[in-house]
């Protein structure tokens, strides 16, 4: 192999710059030639191709987001849209893509690799919802920057004994929000996968407040229905003022962590490894501690389950 191709697509996350800079100089330091796509498939869709060097890639280590830009591409969901993604690396002589983003992502760079080009994977997402891994690059950022959000939610919900109800990301999954709940001590977390029951809900909420709680936080994933319907059906069950701060999009931008920036560099490091070995539709991936890869056919149409002791855990400390 002598070429190869880099594309971010989908959702951004902290950290995929930081993969991209080791995928680029890994390779370089394998005499690999290197070439960017630009704005995810919708840029390879048109062509938009540029060289990368080592310095292409300097001082983006701890930049939030990816300098190669992404984007969502319906047209890459369909037949002609992978045969003429096909066609154009086979045009710039690109032999290997490396694809770093999440589910959506992965799925394109697995039809294409069935056309002669050998496709590799870096799961990147803040919802850590790629099935395979036990985490994705930007994860522990996205809960970093939660963290600091709630704890000064917490401030505000004390002084002014107030219930806070934070709405995070997390559309059709709730690992982000049941790590956030954890680590910022919630007394409730809901999530897309689990009903939960209001009644029993306001029940508790009234009990906590009886033990003289002064102010209580409830993390809310996005995809677990009108968070504002939810605040005021408590609002009318529980004698205590309820307001609803929703993080959107911070959770996505900043600069990595530390733990962020590690993990992407192996990631990306191994990819290249995986390349120039010639294996072709792995996932690069985190299991049990240790950085491997599994073929994508063992995670391909597998959801992702989260961890139902975490979840109880989190009731269980809010007494």
């Amino acid at each position: 192999m002598k070429r190869i191709a880099i594309i971010t697509s989908g959702g951004d996350a902290p950290g995929m710059n930081t993969a991209l800079r080791s995928v680029v100089r890994k390779a370089i330091n394998h005499k690999l030639e290197v070439y960017g796509i630009q704005r995810g498939y919708v840029g390879l869709l048109k062509e938009q191709i540029i060289p990368l060097d080592s310095r292409s890639v300097g001082g983006i280590l701890n930049q939030g987001g990816t300098v190669l830009k992404t984007g969502r591409c319906s047209e890459i969901r369909t037949e002609k849209g992978i045969k003429k993604a096909v066609s154009i690396l086979k045009k710039f002589k690109i032999e290997g893509l490396v694809a770093i983003g999440g589910d959506g992502s992965m799925r394109a760079a697995e039809r294409i690799s069935r056309h002669g080009i050998c496709a590799v994977s870096i799961p990147a997402s803040i919802d850590n919802d790629v099935y395979g891994t036990d985490e994705t690059v930007g994860f522990d950022t996205a809960i970093d920057t939660a963290i600091d959000a709630v704890d000064k939610i917490r401030d505000t919900a004390a002084s002014h004994e107030r219930i806070f109800i934070v709405e995070v990301m997390g559309r059709e999954h709730g690992f982000l929000a049941i790590a956030i709940g954890i680590a910022a001590g919630a007394e409730f977390v809901i999530i897309p996968e689990i009903k939960y029951d209001i009644k029993k809900i306001c029940n508790e909420l009234k009990n906590q407040v009886k033990k003289g709680k002064t102010s209580i936080i409830i993390i809310h994933a996005e995809g677990s229905g009108d968070v504002y319907d939810f605040a005021e059906k408590i609002q009318k069950a529980i004698n205590m003022e309820v307001r609803v701060s929703s993080l959107g999009y911070i959770q996505r931008g900043g600069s990595p962590s530390a733990r962020s920036r590690v993990l992407a560099t192996l990631f990306g490091a191994h990819a290249v490894k995986l390349l120039r070995q010639g294996k072709n539709n792995r996932l690069v991936a985190l299991r049990q501690g240790r950085v491997t890869d599994v073929p994508y056919s063992q995670v391909k149409g597998k959801e992702k389950k989260p961890d139902k002791d975490l979840y109880n855990l989190v009731k269980h400390l809010a007494i």
